[in-house]
């Protein structure tokens, strides 16, 4: 597969939730989700030939915790590491979980 702007797919509410709350069977205790603000998006986006954003899985040893590393991708499939833009750092559940997070994980 080629990566251009258009690159990934739309999916319904229930494939989402399927994919959450496998994750969260399979690694209990750990990140669920991470969130960046729109403007650092925007900042790596607004990159000269940035075509879109790589999201890595990274692992901090020190809090023992997962981690997202984002980085743009250029016109020719390449992480933009050297000269671009990278992002961590971002404000993860928990703590900072969603209000309707029961909608995600029902109550038993």
């Amino acid at each position: 597969m080629a990566l251009d702007a258009n690159t990934g797919q739309i999916i319904s509410k229930k494939q989402a939730k399927d994919l959450i709350k496998a994750y969260d069977i399979k690694f209990p205790g750990e990140v669920i989700s991470s969130f960046i603000g729109a403007n650092n998006v925007k900042n790596i986006l607004a990159q000269e030939g940035c075509i879109g954003i790589k999201i890595y899985n990274g692992y901090d040893d020190q809090e023992q915790k997962i981690k997202l590393v984002l980085v743009g991708v250029n016109e020719d499939e390449e992480e933009m590491f050297e000269k671009g833009i990278i992002y961590d750092e971002m404000a993860t559940c928990p703590p900072y979980c969603s209000t309707n997070e029961d909608d995600l994980f029902p109550k038993k």
